[in-house]
């Protein structure tokens, strides 16, 4: 059997992006992103709903008097705000981003209590009640939230404060769970410990921190159900008990190297799905990767969207069936998508297959960039694929669907998780196998690695998402024989490489969706790569119920859209002519320039219709209509109005 081991990542402190598109989006991050969201947990943006969050840790730690507020792990916020700031920091120096985080840092570790635990909600509200409702409250997500924090930090800055109290968390929650005698038999309603315990190993070398993990793993979905009787020992009362007892809702229908379709809470599943990656290839554990590549593979073929969201039902944040993906009551959370992409980028990292990162890529440039407004102050919780204002208003089918972003939320935990996995993005590009270096996302700036015991600078320059230009320049100081892996997106056409301007063929050194470029290295060589970016109609799988007779634009990575700032109201009334040229146009005033796509289309003659509810006869299409679509992500940036991913086609 071969070895499992993983690539390994690119530092971030190797990694300088410099792309015409994706600086912007850093930029955004440092200096707005981040500043916003530390207000936002501090309860200081007007308007927005309140965080609470730091005031929970001043009341756990004694700097002040009051009552805890807000959801019950509230905490993971600032983890993932301080995981941000990790990123940053490590891409370069802030004194002032520096002084908060060493501030929120000296907070915690206030907060925690001698034998290690750290929780401000049973601290605050609940002592006492410590592990007694492990299905609902998140004590050890919110752990691992804040273990991914502090590896993260002491990763930038070699800081080992926030790393001390994680591991003394570590070791009080390894003496609580396991199946020894006063142990409890147990695991988290919300994965998210699983895969944080795995980087808390690779950063220590304490094994017990892997060997937990593996635990909570091996646990889950074994009999008797350990959350019925979690809830019956507490007299069956709860917070949730609509979603208490069902087993699919948080993956325990099942032990996990038996499954084999998406189920449940999407969030959960993508989180778990990371941290069982993880911990296969920690253990050399193919049954458990196995397992992954069965779920992978029904959510992306059966259960996604094109946008590449995830969790089609508002009801539990869930998935619900094979190909059941309705447009407008969508739930497609954004974290759902950000999990997505961490389950992406770990199977991309043991199996070097183009499928992971195209869909990396999906859920990055449309769902994940659509969860955030242009200014960076305002989010989406759900993404729907076709929005109607009023019904969002009148209509409780559609009340979790939001025409506008918010600048909060009670529950708030996609807005930090944007800014932590766009902080990162410079870990997402390349990844180092061997004596291979694979490019997965085409983003301009440079990256550093040690190739044969020598350093290389690879700098990369990407006209993408607009075109599909990309050149690769290797920097050596000496020739180096290696191998430049570069992907081949399936939204391409036929693509061409050239290398120092001399052709490359590249159809015998194409292997799963990447081309394999094998030679000795010298300095200043170039590779040019021409991807051709048609615009796609696509069509869903017939057994898509909500999308027949429906066809959705994408043009290289970016899904597009209506609105009805552009196009009118009553979208629904549109109809696409199969054969209709589609003509992409450059918009450098609209949403901060952008490319969109024209054409020219037919509408619905209402005034022909009258104002009967049914009528036997013709529909009649003669209002021709010039219509535009502009990128996903940039929809709802502007004033109210609708928006419809999916088009009605007719030949």
């Amino acid at each position: 059997m071969n070895k499992l081991n993983q690539a390994t990542l690119l530092p971030l402190k190797h990694m300088d992006i410099q792309d015409t598109y994706w600086t912007h989006y850093m930029n955004l991050i440092r200096h707005v992103v981040v500043p916003y969201q530390w207000e936002a947990l501090n309860d200081r943006i007007p308007g927005a709903e309140p965080s609470c969050a730091i005031q929970n840790f001043r009341i756990a730690a004694g700097d002040i008097q009051g009552e805890y507020h807000g959801m019950m792990f509230q905490d993971s916020d600032p983890a993932k705000w301080l995981e941000a700031a990790a990123y940053l920091l490590e891409i370069g120096a802030n004194p002032e981003l520096e002084r908060l985080a060493d501030e929120t840092i000296e907070l915690i570790a206030r907060a925690q209590h001698e034998d290690g635990y750290l929780n401000t909600y049973y601290t605050v509200k609940e002592p006492g009640k410590r592990w007694t409702n492990l299905a609902e409250c998140h004590e050890l997500y919110c752990a691992g939230h804040l273990i991914e924090a502090a590896v993260a930090y002491f990763h930038a800055t070699g800081k080992r404060k926030i790393l001390d109290v994680v591991c003394r968390l570590a070791d009080y929650i390894d003496s609580i769970f396991g199946t020894g005698d006063g142990q409890i038999r147990g695991y988290d309603g919300h994965q998210e410990i699983e895969l944080a315990l795995v980087k808390l190993y690779q950063a220590t070398g304490e094994k017990r921190y892997l060997l937990l993990s593996k635990y909570f793993l091996d646990e889950r979905g074994q009999d008797p159900y350990f959350f019925e009787a979690e809830w019956e020992k507490r007299g069956r009362t709860g917070y949730w008990n609509n979603n208490l007892l069902n087993r699919q809702y948080c993956q325990a229908h099942k032990p996990v190297r038996s499954q084999n379709s998406a189920e449940g809470h999407a969030v959960r599943l993508v989180y778990m799905c990371a941290g069982m990656v993880d911990v296969a290839v920690e253990t050399q554990d193919e049954g458990l990767l196995e397992a992954c590549r069965e779920l992978w593979k029904n959510m992306v073929s059966k259960r996604m969207y094109i946008t590449g969201g995830i969790g089609s039902k508002a009801q539990g944040e869930a998935f619900s069936l094979d190909y059941d993906l309705p447009n407008d009551t969508v739930y497609a959370e954004t974290c759902a998508s950000i999990g997505l992409i961490f389950f992406a980028q770990r199977m991309l990292r043991v199996e070097a297959n183009s499928e992971y990162a195209d869909i990396m890529e999906r859920a990055l440039y449309n769902t994940v960039l659509g969860g955030m407004s242009l200014d960076g102050r305002h989010f989406f919780y759900v993404n729907p694929l076709e929005v109607w204002p009023e019904a969002c208003e009148k209509n409780e089918n559609f009340t979790h669907v939001k025409p506008t972003r918010q600048g909060w939320f009670a529950c708030a935990c996609c807005p930090p998780n944007v800014a932590r996995l766009l902080a990162s993005l410079g870990q997402y590009i390349y990844t180092q196998k061997d004596s291979t270096l694979f490019t997965h996302l085409y983003i301009g700036g440079q990256g550093q690695v040690e190739m044969n015991g020598r350093k290389i600078r690879v700098v990369q320059e990407s006209k993408l998402p607009w075109a599909g230009h990309v050149s690769l320049t290797v920097h050596t100081e000496e020739n180096n024989e290696f191998t430049l892996a570069l992907r081949i997106p399936s939204w391409s056409g036929k693509p061409e490489i050239t290398i120092n301007g001399a052709s490359f063929k590249m159809e015998d050194h194409l292997l799963n969706g990447y081309v394999y470029i094998h030679r000795i290295w010298k300095n200043d060589d170039v590779i040019q790569l021409i991807l051709p970016m048609s615009v796609l109609r696509f069509r869903a799988n017939p057994l898509v119920r909500a999308n027949i007779g429906k066809v959705a634009l994408q043009r290289g990575p970016l899904v597009y859209c209506l609105e009805e700032a552009d196009n009118g109201a009553n979208l629904q009334q549109i109809v696409l002519p199969s054969d209709v040229e589609l003509k992409v146009e450059s918009d450098h005033e609209l949403l901060g320039g952008v490319q969109v796509i024209v054409a020219e289309a037919e509408r619905i003659d209402q005034q022909a219709w009258g104002t009967g509810l049914y009528q036997d006869g013709t529909v009649i299409y003669n209002n021709p209509q010039q219509i535009k679509f502009i990128p996903y992500y940039a929809w709802a940036n502007r004033e109210v109005g609708e928006m419809s991913v999916w088009v009605r086609e007719r030949a």
